[in-house]
């Protein structure tokens, strides 16, 4: 399924759980350093899960 791909794109913003798989956010207002890192992210998210805003 890949969604794991948006934790490898910014792994200090979303991690997956072990558990079920799903991917949680860990930083809601993460610095604009790693904006680059986060539109990779949402961008890789399978299913259009995550959205940017």
């Amino acid at each position: 399924m890949g969604a794991g791909q948006c934790v490898l794109a910014a792994p200090a913003v979303f991690d997956q759980d072990e558990a079920d798989g799903l991917v949680r956010v860990l930083d809601e207002d993460p610095p604009a350093s790693g904006a680059d890192a986060v539109r990779e992210a949402v961008w890789a998210c399978p299913s259009g899960a995550l959205t940017l805003r």
